[in-house]
């Protein structure tokens, strides 16, 4: 395993999150089972003293989630140069079979964990927290997939050795490979840039049409930004990186990251990130837009 502050940072934030969701896991089954607003029995206190507790500890805990992902991409494109062959982050990830599975987890786990601190913020608006029960239930689901997050980063960082020789990106990302990733970066570029901008249209009329009118329109806008958030990131392989490179044949997702191209990627990929988990976040509490306590509270959210 490399010693690197940031593989450390990562490994120890990924531990802490874990124990922290452990914690609230067991609280939250209790507060699946027996939570009851109307109740002033000393289990039902307890329990409201826990809920408050775990509000602030979740806050914080998937907000170092939501940074975690770019500072992950980070650290495995600094340590492009201590790898035969590799080039950015690409090249890093590929070392050892845990490298993109671990990354690809981490996305799923920024999205979701985004999701849940927008239904906390919404729960905590309300007098009755309406969506106690949802949010904790969603904090369960949660639960084992940071364990596999957990899992999988630290074989990553544990199988990692110097001087191993990997394949750089310009292969990885080349036309004509058997791989996932060259299927997309062959992909036709006519194709792709219509249902990309297709998409970016619909998502912003049904966005739109969903601010005027309030109503369930919002769950179309939802799917949307989760439809665009996968088109755009195919996309951004196929036909928009090589403006980047000014280079048709370099397809790589990562390069854009670095010094040289101004590290545009970041602003990109926090953006398409941000859209996604605000999209989805309509999509995950339009569903109690009736309840009185949050009638109010839903539309401004």
């Amino acid at each position: 395993m490399l010693v690197n502050p940031s593989i450390i940072s990562l490994l120890f934030g990924s531990l802490f999150i874990c124990s922290m969701l452990l914690y609230s896991a067991y609280y939250g089954i209790h507060i699946l089972k027996r939570w009851d607003i109307r109740s002033g029995s000393e289990l039902q206190l307890i329990l409201e003293r826990k809920t408050y507790l775990i509000s602030t500890i979740m806050n914080h805990a998937f907000g170092f989630q939501l940074a975690s992902l770019f500072l992950f991409i980070f650290t495995v494109d600094h340590l492009h140069t201590l790898f035969i062959g590799a080039m950015c982050a690409a090249g890093t990830l590929n070392v050892n079979e845990y490298g993109y599975p671990a990354v690809f987890i981490k996305v799923v786990n920024c999205l979701l964990a985004g999701t849940w601190l927008i239904m906390n913020y919404t729960d905590n608006r309300a007098f009755d927290y309406p969506l106690i029960k949802k949010k904790y239930f969603l904090l369960l689901v949660i639960t084992p997939l940071l364990g596999a997050e957990l899992f999988l980063q630290s074989a990553y960082f544990s199988g990692l050795r110097a001087h191993v020789i990997t394949s750089c990106c310009g292969s990885l990302f080349s036309i004509g490979e058997k791989s996932i990733t060259s299927d997309i970066a062959s992909l036709s570029g006519l194709s792709t840039k219509v249902a990309f901008y297709l998409s970016m249209v619909l998502t912003f009329v049904s966005g739109m049409y969903f601010y005027k009118k309030r109503n369930t329109a919002g769950y179309a806008f939802a799917f949307m930004s989760a439809a665009t958030f996968v088109v755009s990131i195919v996309s951004l392989i196929s036909f928009i990186s090589p403006y980047f490179y000014e280079l048709p044949t370099h397809h790589c997702p990562f390069c854009i990251l670095q010094k040289e191209y101004g590290y545009a990627g970041y602003a990109l990929y926090i953006t398409l990130l941000g859209g996604a988990i605000s999209g989805i976040g309509v999509g995950a509490i339009m569903p109690f837009r009736d309840i009185q306590s949050l009638s109010k509270t839903v539309p401004g959210i």
